[in-house]
C-alpha cells in the first residue's frame, strides 16, 4: 500500500500466498493457455502476492523478479516472501534494463512494477514491450497491470498492440479499477474461444479452485 487512496497489494495474514486482489488473480489466467511455465519474470515485487503464489502452485517453474526499490526488497520477509533459492530469485534493478538480458527465455512475462508516482515511464514504452517480445519464448505472453487512473493508458495500449503485432486482449476486473493487458508472442490468443472450461490437466486441482471463479468472468 504506497498510499491511503491506492492499495497496490494486500496479504491474509492467515493464507499469506492467496492472491487477494481480483487483478492479480486476472493476471494469472496466462496459466490457461500454458499450466506450467517453465520460467516466469516479474517486474515490480511489492508485497509478492504473485510471487508467492507462482513459488507455491508452481514447483517446476523457474521465478525471476526484478525489483528496483531497495527498501522494497528490505520488506520481503514482512510480506512471506520466499528466500531465494534454485528456482526462485529476486533481482534488484530497474526491470527495463534486466530484461534486456534475456532473450527466448520466459514463458511469462509479468509487469506489476508500481511506485508512490504510479508506472514508471520506463515501463511503458515501446522499447520496453519489444525487449519484452524478445525475451519471451515462442507463445510466451506478457501480462501487464494498468490502474485505471493511468491516463497514458491508451497510448501504452497502442505501443502494445505494434510490438506484439496486435496479438492482445485487454480485460478488466469487476470494479474496473484495473485493465489487465495479455500480449503475446504467437497467435496463441487468436484461439481464445478454444479456452477450457474445465481445470487444464496440467493444473492442481487446489490452484484451479482458487482461479476458477475468476476465470469464469473472462470466459462468458
Amino acid at each position: 500500500m504506497f498510499s491511503h487512496a491506492e492499495i497496490q497489494s494486500r496479504m491474509w495474514t492467515g493464507d499469506p500466498n492467496a492472491l487477494n486482489l481480483e487483478y492479480t488473480r486476472i493476471m494469472m489466467a496466462f496459466l490457461l493457455f500454458n499450466p506450467q511455465p517453465r520460467r516466469i519474470a516479474m517486474v515490480g515485487l511489492g508485497g509478492g502476492s504473485l510471487a508467492k503464489f507462482c513459488y507455491q502452485h508452481l514447483p517446476s517453474t523457474k521465478i525471476d523478479v526484478f525489483e528496483i526499490n531497495p527498501h522494497v526488497i528490505a520488506l520481503r520477509d514482512t510480506f512471506l516472501v520466499p528466500p531465494d533459492d534454485g528456482r526462485f530469485a529476486v533481482l534488484q534493478g530497474d526491470g527495463a534494463q534486466l530484461i534486456q538480458q534475456y532473450q527466448n527465455e520466459y514463458d511469462a512475462v509479468l509487469v506489476d512494477g508500481y511506485d508512490i508516482n504510479g508506472l514508471p515511464g520506463q515501463l511503458t514504452t515501446e522499447a520496453f514491450y519489444d525487449h519484452c517480445v524478445e525475451a519471451l519464448a515462442p507463445d510466451g505472453m506478457m501480462v501487464c497491470n494498468f490502474h485505471a487512473s493511468n491516463f497514458q493508458y491508451g497510448a501504452c495500449l497502442a505501443r502494445i498492440k505494434k510490438s506484439f503485432s496486435g496479438s492482445v486482449i485487454e480485460v478488466a476486473d469487476t470494479s474496473c479499477a484495473h485493465s489487465i493487458v495479455f500480449a503475446c508472442n504467437g497467435d496463441v490468443l487468436k484461439r481464445r474461444a478454444g479456452l477450457p472450461k474445465r481445470k487444464p490437466a496440467l493444473m492442481s486441482m487446489d490452484m484451479w479452485s482458487r482461479l476458477q471463479p475468476t476465470y469464469w468472468s473472462m470466459l462468458i
